[in-house]
């Protein structure tokens, strides 16, 4: 069965790997479609994700000396979708014949506990490919739950990639007036489709400037660019005693955050927002399952489109090409998907 592997920076191999044992309450997945988390997968592509550098402590919680992860990584896979094709005598749900989404990895097939998938069955009217969004979906909800919005309040969201343009539709849908922040116009052209109020091109100066001139700052920010610099202006950005969620996976040292600055005269929140978990103060009535499934429900009452995020659908076989299209061209990309069914 195929399988993505990355060798070392720069470095995929698509090869193969045996098929898994069906053990009991498990199913066996036979993968239509693998979606890609260009922030993530790209730190194992590129060889700076701290799990390949540091060891995280699970007990302390902290990273110390060593590595948590070495090369070759195989499987990495952010969001999948597949149809149960066997399941073991004592599983009766989901159904084999089902479509059911999950994360397996970037593999051809693998053999899931049925738990894992509870819930998870497409409707079968739907369209394979919003599968893949559940996770994506859910970080961008997480993100908006952290920022705390509630009606008529000012939020900025920076950065307009696939996570992006879906926290700036969620945010929108409870509530808050929108402006979305980028350097490409074609997602900026997006934003304002998923419900942003108004769009700021970052390259043509100062948003928290342009915010400033007319309220006193945003009530809160997301920053999912992923840049210490697009931090640093999200901070500027909220009033004095703002929110800013730092939702981006932040890579190297923080070059151009300034907490000397706005951060501490305007007494801001800075929060973090991780798939890992949900914002402390509401952990006792939601969860990452909770956040996943209430996305796809979303998706599938037509309230968040996403089949139009989908900029790239590549066969698993071209793998190493499609890492290189991200790496040296992100701007083009938006979500790209890989296709195992033959």
């Amino acid at each position: 069965m195929r399988v993505i592997t990355f060798e070392g920076p720069g470095r995929v191999h698509v090869g193969s790997e045996p098929p898994a044992a069906l053990g009991p309450g498990s199913v066996r997945v036979r993968t239509l479609y693998s979606g890609v988390s260009a922030g993530t997968e790209l730190t194992a592509y590129r060889g700076t994700n701290p799990y390949l550098n540091r060891r995280w402590d699970v007990e302390r919680r902290l990273f110390v000396d060593g590595r948590t992860h070495a090369y070759p990584l195989t499987g990495w896979g952010y969001q999948e979708v597949g149809e149960v094709v066997e399941a073991a005598p004592d599983v009766a749900d989901p159904p084999v014949g089902s479509l059911v989404w999950g994360v397996w990895g970037h593999r051809a097939e693998a053999v899931v506990p049925a738990e894992r998938l509870a819930g998870h069955v497409l409707p079968p009217a739907a369209d394979p490919l919003t599968g893949v969004f559940a996770r994506v979906g859910a970080i961008a909800l997480n993100a908006v739950h952290a920022a705390d919005v509630h009606l008529g309040d000012q939020l900025v969201v920076f950065g307009q990639g696939v996570i992006g343009l879906l926290a700036t539709r969620l945010a929108v849908l409870s509530g808050a007036r929108v402006v979305a922040a980028d350097a490409i116009a074609s997602r900026l052209e997006l934003a304002r489709a998923f419900g942003a109020a108004e769009t700021f091109d970052v390259r043509a100066g100062s948003v928290a400037e342009l915010i400033r001139k007319r309220v006193e700052g945003a009530d809160a920010a997301i920053e999912l660019s992923g840049s210490h610099l697009g931090l640093h202006e999200a901070i500027r950005t909220v009033r004095r005693g703002g929110r800013v969620v730092a939702a981006g996976f932040y890579q190297g040292d923080a070059t151009g955050l300034r907490l000397g600055e706005e951060f501490h005269h305007n007494q801001v929140q800075l929060v973090s927002s991780q798939i890992g978990g949900v914002a402390s103060w509401l952990s006792h009535r939601w969860d990452v399952e909770r956040l996943q499934r209430t996305f796809m429900e979303l998706v599938h009452r037509a309230e968040v489109g996403v089949l139009g995020l989908v900029s790239h659908v590549v066969p698993a076989g071209d793998a190493a090409a499609a890492y290189e299209l991200l790496d040296h061209r992100p701007a083009d990309v938006l979500q790209l998907v890989f296709r195992f069914e033959e």
